[in-house]
């Protein structure tokens, strides 16, 4: 498909009658764009005007009409309809005026038919966050200008301006983003799959589908990089356009990284390198590891393996991701608010040498938690259940053969502080507490930020 420009793409939608649905983080950069551009828009939200603190004035201000309030999605009579990621592409809303000719799109679909230059991008159920922030900061150590986006960061499409060919693009993409997506990144990653985010997609098949779509448009030139040892991501190597390398803890793949004797080694073409001990990962976890073989696989021919090496010893992680809060009377706390899935909460627990107090609870994405009961059992003390899907948990637990109530208490408490504050006091010196929750944060929180900044307050206000 040909490349056209952001200012071929923006003068066609001149005269166009277009909407942005979400105003928001995601959004409100393109719906600014569109307006310096010209571009009539309207912004269409859920949200009364009261809850944007001034934003949708400031929109109107610039020539945005609002359409805001429940019925924001009724009669969209419009040619072009960016929608907002987590959005259904097949609301019925979005089906009827595609039927009446509205092209619908998204700021990640228009960001990768302009994108002037190289592009790099991570998906998967878990670690996509921190691959996507290691590859993005190595090459910023190698002296790459590099702009970091897609499902982190901020929306890319208003710096595409910017961009330059020789310039690289680090991008990490949700299930959401992907569902409808028409090209691929020329470096693809992912991480691994397991079930998520099953609130939202109809079945495991879809949300598999849906991440399907990071490689299944690249060309021959391009470079796909999946996990070996995950039964899902391995089958994708069958289905790849372009050229294939792989990541494995437990195999030596005939092109990417593995483990020998401690060292994360790469294979290639021309020969296989040592390139970084397990032991000069600063972060901590299995999974970690798993994530700089990703990266390094990636990029390969990218970065000098001295750049890894320098970069790992330092580098302690993504904000809300196993993140170390404080101290205190000898007990560690730790903000793992990321953790949305089961998966990533076990990936937690096993990065300590230590029975841990947990946290857990959350919004419900009706995925199972059998998988996490003996987790927890053989990796936590003690377990503080909090939010919607708090008995459903406990039960996976109960249910579990060796549990022992003696060995493993469980208290459910409602409140998320009241929940932090009780492992605070059943911790002793130590110990260490982790808010690891296992599921997404909106049954009490806007986003897993806004629960690790909330475990944080409570963590940091404690004497």
């Amino acid at each position: 498909m040909k490349r056209s420009t952001i200012q071929e793409y923006l003068a066609g939608l001149k005269g166009k009658r277009v909407a942005v649905i979400g105003i928001g983080v995601s959004n409100t950069p393109l719906i600014k764009m569109l307006l310096r551009a010209g571009v009539k828009v309207t912004a269409c939200d859920k949200k009364p005007m009261s809850a944007f603190a001034g934003l949708a004035e400031e929109l109107e201000s610039l020539g945005a009409t609002l359409k805001l309030g429940e019925d924001y999605l009724e009669d969209l009579d419009f040619e072009v309809i960016f929608r907002t990621p987590g959005m259904r592409p097949d609301l019925p809303q979005l089906v009827a005026a595609q039927q009446k000719g509205a092209i619908l799109t998204s700021e990640m679909e228009v960001f990768f038919q302009v994108c002037p230059c190289r592009t790099i991008a991570v998906t998967g159920s878990d670690g996509k966050t921190t691959t996507t922030t290691i590859i993005a900061e190595l090459l910023k150590a190698a002296g790459e200008t590099v702009y970091v986006g897609g499902n982190i960061g901020k929306p890319l499409l208003p710096d595409v301006d910017g961009m330059e060919p020789g310039d690289i693009a680090v991008l990490e993409l949700s299930s959401f983003q992907l569902m409808t997506m028409d090209r691929s990144p020329n470096i693809a990653v992912v991480t691994n799959l397991a079930p998520n985010h099953l609130d939202v997609h109809k079945s495991m098949e879809e949300y598999i589908e849906a991440k399907e779509n990071i490689f299944l448009h690249q060309s021959e030139q391009d470079l796909l990089v999946v996990n070996a040892d995950n039964e899902i991501t391995h089958g994708f190597a069958g289905e790849a356009q372009g050229r294939v390398a792989m990541f494995s803890r437990l195999s030596e793949p005939a092109r990417g990284a593995f483990l020998r004797d401690g060292v994360i080694w790469v294979r290639n073409e021309m020969h296989e390198r040592p390139v970084l001990p397990v032991a000069d990962i600063l972060l901590p976890g299995t999974h970690n590891v798993e994530n700089y073989m990703a990266a390094i696989t990636a990029l390969d021919g990218l970065v000098p393996d001295p750049v890894v090496r320098d970069f790992a010893q330092k580098f302690a992680g993504v904000e809300h991701r196993i993140e170390l809060v404080r101290t205190l009377n000898g007990v560690k706390y730790y903000n793992d608010s990321i953790a949305s899935s089961p998966s990533r909460t076990i990936a937690g627990l096993r990065s300590f040498h230590q029975k841990v107090i947990l946290i857990a609870g959350g919004y419900d994405k009706h995925i199972p938690f059998d998988v996490l009961g003996p987790e927890i059992i053989g990796h936590v003390k003690e377990l503080f259940l909090t939010g919607d899907t708090a008995e459903k948990i406990k039960a996976a637990v109960e249910n579990c053969p060796d549990y022992l109530p003696s060995a493993l208490p469980i208290t459910v408490i409602d409140g998320f502080e009241e929940a932090v504050l009780a492992a605070h006091k059943a911790a002793k010196p130590g110990d260490v507490v982790i808010l690891s929750p296992a599921c997404a944060s909106f049954d009490k929180f806007k986003n897993f930020m806004e629960r690790g900044a909330a475990f944080k307050k409570i963590i940091y206000g404690l004497s």
